[in-house]
């Protein structure tokens, strides 16, 4: 069989990832390859965790870019830590708490389970009964950005809650790093990892990851060898340390080689701007998104600004919808899981999906669907409720 050239559709990246990406990144992964320990491959490799430890906000001198997706960061944080028979106070209150816990319990750790109904924050009053009644608990464990919900995850009771208690605080930032402060260094964070493809706004294939000396130090005095020879972090460790780099893994090149010129960007756009940014578009879209009859599911003050979880009236069938959005108008949006499937819209506005063409280009989608199928009765009160923010903002 002889395939065609593959050429992608063009697509409005707006679902809870991958997020678009900017022409210096993908051009920075045309570039020639170089083997995985040429010294100028190092010194990038370097650069990378420079630039890394700013957007943690941390001073942990080892952060890194583990080679795989954000799920391989997770993995990789519990399996350095956790040895059998461990307890782990994990928050679920979505699919990726849900997920935290089942890779404790097959580390042979015992899970557990601090539970919040999907679309609410974890309650760090339950977390602070868990940890009396666990007795000595390795980790305390909690998504910062639940992406299945939209909830935004507030970190400083459950962080000095780990201090009281000496347990380890591990932190899914996969959503959020970039997208809101993920204050690594100044809440005491002893593991945090992410995803390049939300809003660093790479390709898929890196997890960002930062590990605090106390963690580390747990990670090298484990009983018995991690259970992942891949995702060792006290082997990884000598292959990203200054003056060893001893080999451990061919290193994804042109990924790391992207991902550098990701967080260039973020650089040179600053923190405090890119949070900013994020805010705006998020207040932009959800006005819209109020006038057309979707209300978030997050209460007010816990509503991530990367990705707008909003529910979907009965009335309104919501994947047929998505799938016409995507048909008509190449614009991807993400549906509910688990118990949320089939009741909730999931609008990733992540790095370079978060600006105005794209969330008027979505409202105005919306807006030409609703009111073809009568949903919609005064087409324009979505543009006009965004194009409000927006126009306030810039006044």
């Amino acid at each position: 069989m002889v395939l065609r050239d593959f050429t992608p559709p063009s697509r409005l990246l707006l679902g809870p990832g991958p997020s678009l990406v900017h022409p210096r990144v993908l051009h920075a992964l045309s570039l020639p390859l170089l083997g995985h320990l040429d010294p100028v491959f190092l010194r990038l490799m370097d650069e990378i965790q420079t630039l890394l430890r700013g957007v943690f906000q941390t001073h942990n001198r080892f952060t890194i870019a583990v080679s795989g997706t954000g799920s391989a960061g997770m993995e990789a944080s519990i399996v350095n830590l956790v040895e059998p028979g461990d307890a782990v106070i994990v928050g679920v209150n979505g699919v990726f708490g849900t997920r935290l816990a089942a890779v404790v319990e097959r580390c042979g750790g015992k899970a557990v389970r601090v539970e919040a109904p999907w679309g609410t924050c974890i309650d760090p009053a339950a977390v602070e009964q868990a940890l009396r009644r666990s007795g000595p608990v390795k980790a305390v464990a909690v998504v910062h950005a639940e992406t299945s919900t939209g909830v935004w995850q507030p970190l400083d009771e459950i962080a000095g809650l780990c201090r009281r208690y000496d347990a380890l605080f591990v932190v899914d930032a996969v959503t959020s790093l970039g997208g809101v402060p993920v204050e690594v260094d100044r809440l005491g964070i002893d593991v945090c990892y992410s995803g390049t493809q939300k809003c660093l706004s790479c390709p898929p294939g890196l997890a960002p990851f930062t590990m605090s000396e106390r963690a580390l130090a747990a990670a090298k005095q484990r009983r018995i060898p991690c259970q992942s020879w891949y995702l060792d972090m006290a082997l990884i460790a000598e292959y990203w340390a200054e003056g060893t780099r001893a080999y451990h893994h061919t290193a994804p090149v042109s990924m790391l080689y992207a991902l550098r010129e990701a967080l260039r960007l973020v650089e040179e756009e600053g923190l405090p701007a890119r949070f900013a940014r994020h805010r705006l578009n998020s207040d932009a879209l959800l006005a819209g998104l109020e006038a057309l009859g979707l209300l978030p599911l997050p209460a007010v003050g816990r509503r991530l600004p990367m990705l707008n979880c909003v529910t979907v009236p009965p009335h309104i069938p919501e994947a047929e919808v998505r799938a016409q959005l995507l048909a008509e108008y190449g614009i991807e949006i993400g549906g509910g899981l688990g118990p949320l499937k089939g009741t909730v819209w999931r609008i990733g506005l992540m790095g370079e999906s978060a600006a105005e063409a794209p969330v008027l280009t979505l409202l105005n989608a919306l807006e030409a669907l609703f009111t073809r199928y009568g949903w919609l009765t005064t087409p324009g009160r979505a543009l006009q409720a965004a194009s409000g923010v927006y126009g306030q903002a810039n006044s």
